[in-house]
């Protein structure tokens, strides 16, 4: 079916525009149309309806001529025909349209085709109209060395959500947007599907050899979700204790005399101005944010039961000390999590001490004197062996690779998460799978070399430009031309030293205090990228990768507020494009038209 051609009619002696689409029409009066784009060129037209204002209609005549067709064109919209009739007295638009969409989408396809790898973030969620959708999020660094992420999908999944049908929903995904041969991970929660679906796609992507390092960095499990495992193993030792305090909070904050009579005995008690704070089961920091806020007022349950009979919600002074105690390790769980949690999330260089930080604690507090402590540490232990017993690659590469760290950060946590000799051979794994990955990007960056001076030797010996010079009939390359072949073949010879070789034997690059809070392992690999010209490529690809799946629960988040209850009859192809088009808009757009 061809597409319509947009037309507008033109006539000054009227202000108002009859709008006609597919076959449609109506009249509207134009009050003021603002036209804003991102080369400086703003203007606003006013017109006022039924009264003689020659200058307006002027306005308004330049701003259909040039103005409408100057933002179509900027947005890539064709406006072929303007025609003036001024024996209609009418402006008419016909079938003026524009697909956001499908342009921001081509947008997008365009600079993922510059991107040498993507990382992936994907999970699953329920609306409530009990439909089931699939984010994936594609994360890279762009051409100026700044981390990126998109939503590429927000796709309704019918079930059974068994590992064959995410599997084939992702593939569909990468190959609609033409990344197939660039997913370099995949961060994944620890649902058993999701262990099957990646099992899948690194056997069809292992066919393909467009997995680094036989794809032992392809499945990332997300480490907020292994933290929220272990503390809930944690705090089922004190079960009965959070589920008193919890009632307990309920009861008071479900009427305001309560929470009243209950403030009035704070202040007696000269106690700091603080609130309550009613947890959110299913969420681990929110429990320890409950628990702290009620220790603050740990005195004021006791008096407010003596007065209000049916508080029955008061812990005993043994269960008190239990909570504060429990508090103590959860509050390094709960700073841990706000570092790897961010919604504008960190590089993946971050985690390594973040996670020898939880080690520790749980090494420290699995001598504590208390039974219920050790009881916790145990069913925690237990839980970070399973996922984080075996060496893990990622966040140790990519430690390595913030100038801050290198290896001394490797060899200053892993005697701790591991024992003597797990420790020592996790840091040759380390060191192996490094050397090993590196050697990948350096005959991918000799193989450019050599292409790019067979190029070169063609175009200078096939040239008859200045750099060369004409004998009998002959081009003959200059000596600066032959210099430069001369320097790219001996470019793809590989050194005494690598570029790997040189940064781990310099020293750990030292931020002054202030700085450091504010360093940008990205920016300083920016910096120094002729320096490590090969290491330089390798390092954006390691730091990008993320090791949580916050950026698609964020999209869910934003699901949630577009299919709230008054707009529950929305499809499935609305809801996606209303999530993915905002996603896009909100990196993209640049230029915006109000009015009409």
């Amino acid at each position: 079916m061809s597409e319509q051609v947009p037309t507008v009619e033109y006539s000054s002696a009227s202000p108002l525009v009859e709008i006609e689409v597919n076959g449609i029409t109506g009249r509207e009066e134009f009050n003021a149309i603002e036209c804003d784009s991102n080369d400086g060129n703003n203007e606003v037209d006013s017109i006022i309806g039924g009264e003689e204002n020659p200058s307006s209609t002027t306005h308004f005549h330049m701003h259909l001529t040039s103005c409408l067709p100057h933002i179509a064109a900027f947005k890539r919209q064709n406006v072929l025909t303007i025609d003036m009739k001024g024996s209609e007295c009418v402006n008419v638009v016909k079938n003026f349209s524009y697909d956001m969409k499908k342009i921001e989408k081509k947008k997008l396809k365009t600079i993922l085709r510059g991107v040498n790898k993507v990382s992936i973030t994907t999970d699953m969620w329920t609306s409530g109209q009990k439909i089931s959708y699939m984010v994936i999020t594609c994360h890279f660094v762009d051409p100026d060395w700044h981390l990126q992420k998109r939503v590429l999908n927000f796709c309704n999944v019918p079930p059974p959500h068994n590992g064959i049908i995410i599997a084939d929903a992702l593939q569909k995904c990468f190959t609609d947007w033409g990344i197939e041969n660039k997913v370099s991970t995949i961060t994944v929660d620890n649902a058993r599907y999701n262990d099957v679906a990646l099992r899948v796609l690194k056997d069809v992507f292992s066919l393909k050899k467009k997995l680094s390092i036989r794809g032992q960095l392809f499945h990332v499990r997300c480490c907020a979700h292994i933290t929220n495992l272990l503390v809930k193993d944690g705090l089922s030792e004190i079960g009965e204790i959070v589920d008193c305090v919890r009632e307990g909070v309920k009861y008071l904050v479900a009427s305001e005399a309560r929470i009243k009579q209950f403030s009035n005995i704070a202040k007696q008690l000269q106690l700091p101005s603080k609130k309550l704070f009613l947890d959110v089961p299913t969420r681990w920091n929110s429990t320890y944010l409950m628990l702290a806020a009620a220790l603050e007022f740990r005195e004021v349950f006791s008096r407010y039961g003596d007065r209000d009979q049916g508080f029955n919600y008061v812990p005993s002074v043994e269960n008190w000390t239990k909570v504060e105690n429990v508090c103590q390790i959860l509050a390094v769980f709960n700073e841990v999590t706000n570092i790897i949690s961010g919604t504008e999330y960190p590089t993946a260089n971050l985690f390594l001490p973040e996670v020898w930080r939880i080690k520790e604690v749980l090494n420290k507090k699995s001598l504590d004197l208390n039974d219920y402590i050790r009881a916790m540490v145990v069913k925690m232990n237990t839980k970070f062996d399973k996922y984080w017993g075996e060496c893990n690659l990622l966040m140790a590469m990519a430690a390595v690779l913030d100038p801050r760290f290198k290896m001394m950060l490797v060899q200053f946590c892993f005697p701790v998460i591991y024992s003597e000799p797990e420790a020592t051979r996790n840091i040759d794994t380390i060191l192996r799978i490094l050397y090993e990955l590196y050697d990948e990007y350096a005959e991918d960056y000799n193989l450019a070399n050599v292409e790019s001076s067979g190029h070169e030797n063609a175009r200078d010996i096939g040239s008859s430009c200045s750099s060369s010079i004409n004998v009998v009939g002959k081009n003959v390359m200059s000596g600066k031309s032959i210099f430069e072949s001369f320097v790219r073949r001996n470019d793809t010879i590989r050194p005494v030293k690598s570029d790997l070789d040189v940064y781990l034997e310099e020293g750990v690059y030292v931020c002054s205090e202030d700085s450091d809070l504010h360093f940008d392992a990205l920016e300083w690999w920016n910096v120094n990228d002729l320096k490590y010209r090969i290491l330089s490529k390798m390092a954006p690809d390691i730091l990008s990768i993320p090791i949580t799946i916050v950026a698609p629960e964020s999209t869910f988040s934003a699901g949630g507020r577009v299919i709230d209850p008054y707009r529950a009859s929305m499809s499935v192809e609305t809801v996606e494009m209303l999530l993915c088009g905002a996603d896009w808009v909100r990196v993209d757009g640049d230029w915006h038209l109000t009015s009409f």
